[in-house]
């Protein structure tokens, strides 16, 4: 029971890590003046060869086998990884970004069913309330963004969510494998995609600086922290986690550019903030 409840932990740690990694890319789209393909092509590339680098040290230069292991689940994953991005991008072109926002913080409701019809794993009702406080704050954030005119683009946010939820599950189904092999192929894959709209070699060698950055620090790591940490926790508390990316990409925007958050941003993030704290530090039976 004590080395579940470490494992808890530690995932819970990685998660948060990986949350916190995700929400510096508002930090980074708004310090690098490029188009949005050629940034997501280097993001790629740079956050895939980390992940590859992860592998080939974790499994001591075995790369090819580690691959193969992923079997058919880790090739899902990959797939629906680097469509997910790609539906992300397109959805925040087509639709509102607060729409965008309330429909992704939907991920962990998406989660907690799929986990159920997959993994026949009941989400705690602790979790589940917290789940639904964090989605109202991600509303209170957004001043509950309306669908009206934006169908396209909703449905792309709504792709992504139920993308991701396959993602968790299938990282979770699996708590035996290491799936590191699978998301970095997902962060090649995006790249992969993306190239034929993107123009990489217009870029200066200090805005490739930022780029290696932002592909590795935020996009990799966040991956690498993903990966590691989804198989300790429940599916749905690991998508909860993932919400906090939210309410902290809106705090390192304040922060660097000094776009003052307006008070409902600032009360969204502060209930988003409370609902994860209190699911983590609620004791279960």
């Amino acid at each position: 029971m004590r080395s579940q409840s470490r494992a808890a932990w530690l995932g819970t740690a990685l998660l948060v890590a990986s949350a916190t990694a995700y929400s510096s890319g508002g930090f980074y789209t708004r310090l690098i003046d490029v188009d949005a393909w050629t940034m997501l092509f280097w993001r790629g590339l740079f956050g895939g060869l980390l992940l590859f680098v992860m592998v080939a040290w974790r499994e001591r230069g075995r790369v090819v086998q580690a691959v193969r292991d992923i079997g058919r689940d880790g090739l899902l994953i990959a797939l629906c990884s680097a469509v997910a991005t790609i539906c992300f991008l397109n959805a925040l072109k087509l639709s509102s970004v607060a729409n965008v926002l309330v429909i992704d913080a939907t991920i962990p409701f998406a989660t907690a069913g799929m986990a159920w019809l997959v993994l026949g794993e009941h989400e705690d009702r602790i979790t589940l309330m917290a789940t639904l406080a964090a989605l109202a704050g991600v509303a209170v954030m957004t001043g509950f963004a309306g669908t009206a005119g934006h169908l396209a683009g909703n449905l792309l946010a709504f792709a992504m969510a139920a993308l991701m939820a396959a993602v968790l599950v299938l990282i979770r189904r699996n708590p035996g494998i290491s799936m590191l092999p699978a998301v970095g192929v997902s962060a090649f894959l995006c790249a992969l995609i993306v190239l034929p709209f993107a123009r990489p070699l217009s870029v200066s060698g200090h805005e490739l600086f930022l780029l290696g950055l932002f592909g590795t620090s935020q996009f990799g790591l966040g991956l690498l922290l993903l990966a590691l940490g989804t198989p300790l926790v429940s599916a749905t508390r690991g998508a909860l986690i993932g919400v906090l990316q939210t309410p902290l990409g809106t705090l390192w925007v304040w922060l660097a550019f000094g776009e003052t958050p307006a008070a409902a941003t600032l009360a969204g993030g502060a209930i988003v903030l409370a609902a994860v704290v209190v699911d983590v530090a609620v004791r279960r039976r």
